[in-house]
């Protein structure tokens, strides 16, 4: 099912703006209310194929449904859509609305878009019909003129809804701050410290899309953030988290969908998601996605043959449906130009072995090149999304020696191949590339909760008696064991949202925003489909995952996404750099 040399390279090109690609309008030839309705088609073109976004615009009486039609003057081919029914005759198309977006009030607009091949010239279309009706737009220009780069020159390569996707999305952008976590931030002592950061919009079930227990839904997040962009640039990050058995190997973070569910995935929750997105008042914001965290490692490490197997894992693998739906996340939503995926690729103490590193990255691999997605549809990789493991490790390398033994003999590092997250997130970019992903591929690494300051902080390395001792009094990650996830205590806040801080990180993000529980401590009945996990009790001794070690999890923790006000406190206290 791989892709021919053709189309990969189409694919990159799309992503890194480094080939000729022409993006060319077709105008509506009256204002709102001047006609029927107006088209809006954009083309995004390279040697042999395009992807085009479509806008229609409903000035007429209130519809149900709608189907809109046109015919090609060249031999374009229609390979793939998004958010319409598309079919194909001939050069006659006819696009027809889904379920979810088939209302269209007078005023209102609806958006999909397709990929498409073709030979020669690619017209945009002379006519469009809505449901019979001829819209008002014209047939475009058949030269691009001066908006086509042309076959030598790689045009311009900087951002916006009308050029080439950025390089690094959060360079030279503001970063949306939710108002949501800002306001509980601010109302805790002290909290106005931090309460302006940017955190990340968690879509952790369908119900969040449009709002939950009278919140903001996404529509309200986009619509707040284009105040918050102004004329500059933007970047609104999303975590797109509900897979079908979603969390396999924990309980505090189960979803709501079945192992089963995919087609509900698809049609109730990507496409949605999809569809807001595409909405062309939004396409001067980037989007940044964090695919489904946990996902795919728990594939890797626990889907078979180690001790750390759970039967829920298993199931996974077998029926392919997280592969299939991180595929179909990845298809639909890198189909759109402002959108930038990043694939969560876990932590280094989950993936740092050799053992797990090399399968994970053929993992990530099989999953961006097949279902529909492409490795262009990838901006990126995020690790140590929602953990605690510090960007460096400051007091000692993997490298070190001492008495003639490497410290990755200690019981901390255990024959670990990394310490620390950036070398972590670095050493996996080689590899990445080297295994066919863009040469660009940018990492983000989730600060939130990793800072591990306060009184705790080693202020230099462990003394020489033993690897152990050397470590263990260096080592600023102050866990019990690297496997603990959930409400670490004495963990901080770590380095505050940044761009580009080091070559091939794109940005170090808050992803996880601080304060909002990993999991409860003690069971509690919801209608989340939230388990209880006991790696989130304080009082359980462990389990193979982390060496069968106490968990260091903090008490009285409320249900995984909720406001823990203890742990808020504690992270600020610890911060570092400290808060001022």
């Amino acid at each position: 099912m791989s892709r021919t040399k053709t189309s990969l390279l189409a694919a990159l090109a799309l992503l890194s703006g480094t080939s000729a690609a022409a993006l060319v309008a077709a105008p509506a030839g009256a204002v709102a209310g001047a006609a029927p309705c107006t088209v809006d088609y954009k083309v995004n073109q390279w040697d042999t194929g395009f992807t085009t976004a479509v806008t229609i615009t409903n000035n007429g009486p209130a519809k149900s449904s709608w189907s809109l039609k046109w015919s090609y003057a060249g031999n374009q081919r229609i390979s793939n859509g998004w958010n319409a029914k598309l079919s194909q005759s001939g050069s006659s198309v006819t696009a027809a609305n889904e379920s979810y977006n088939g209302t269209l009030p007078t005023g209102g607009s609806a958006s999909f878009g397709f990929q498409a091949s073709y030979s020669g010239t690619n017209d945009v279309p002379a006519t469009f019909t809505l449901d019979g009706v001829t819209c008002n737009v014209d047939g475009g220009p058949t030269d691009p003129g001066p908006t086509d780069p042309g076959p030598t020159d790689p045009g311009p390569t900087g951002p916006g809804p009308d050029g080439p996707k950025a390089a690094n999305p959060y360079v030279g952008a503001k970063v949306y701050v939710n108002p949501e976590w800002s306001a509980k931030a601010a109302a805790e002592p002290g909290g106005s410290r931090i309460s302006n950061q940017p955190t990340a919009v968690w879509l952790d079930r369908i119900a969040a899309i449009n709002g939950v227990n009278g919140g903001m839904g996404l529509r309200a997040h986009l619509d707040e953030a284009l105040k918050q962009k102004g004329s500059g640039e933007l970047v609104v990050q999303l975590v797109i988290y509900d897979l079908p058995g979603r969390d396999c190997a924990a309980l505090a973070s189960n979803g709501e969908l079945g192992p089963n569910d995919l087609d509900k995935y698809k049609s109730q929750y990507i496409d949605p998601i999809t569809s807001i997105l595409s909405e062309s008042k939004y396409a001067g914001l980037r989007i940044a996605t964090v695919i489904e965290p946990d996902s795919l490692p728990n594939l890797v490490t626990n889907a078979g043959g180690t001790n750390t197997t759970t039967d829920a894992c298993v199931t996974m693998k077998s029926n392919g449906n997280y592969e299939k739906g991180v595929s179909y996340a990845l298809d639909k939503l890198g189909a759109l130009s402002n959108v930038y995926n990043y694939i969560d690729a876990g932590h280094h103490g989950w993936l740092g072995w050799d053992s797990n590193l090399g399968p994970a990255v053929q993992e990530f691999y099989k999953v961006a090149t097949t279902n529909g997605a492409r490795v262009g549809d990838v901006a990126g990789f995020i690790v140590n999304t929602a953990n605690y493991s510090p960007v460096k490790e400051p007091n000692f390398k993997v490298t070190d020696m001492v008495n003639g033994q490497t410290i990755r003999q200690s019981k901390w590092v255990d024959w670990n191949q990394y310490v620390d997250e950036q070398s972590f997130a670095l050493g996996l970019r080689d590899k990445l590339v080297a295994a066919g992903f863009d040469s660009g591929l940018g990492m983000l690494i989730d600060t939130s909760r990793n800072g591990w300051g306060g009184s705790a902080r080693p202020t230099g390395p462990g003394p020489m008696t033993s690897v152990d001792d050397y470590v263990n009094g260096g080592r600023i990650d102050r866990r019990i064991h690297a496997g603990n996830w959930c409400n670490q205590s004495g963990a901080g806040i770590g380095q505050r949202p940044t761009a580009a801080p080091a070559t091939g990180v794109d940005a170090y993000v808050w992803v996880k925003p601080p304060g909002e529980s990993d999991g409860n401590s003690a069971a509690i009945p919801n209608d989340e489909g939230k388990g209880f996990d006991r790696m989130c009790d304080p009082t359980y001794g462990g389990n193979a995952r982390n060496g069968n070690n106490p968990t260091g999890a903090l008490p009285n923790a409320p249900l995984a996404g909720h406001w823990f006000s203890a742990q808020f406190q504690q992270l600020m206290q610890n911060a570092y750099p400290p808060l001022s």
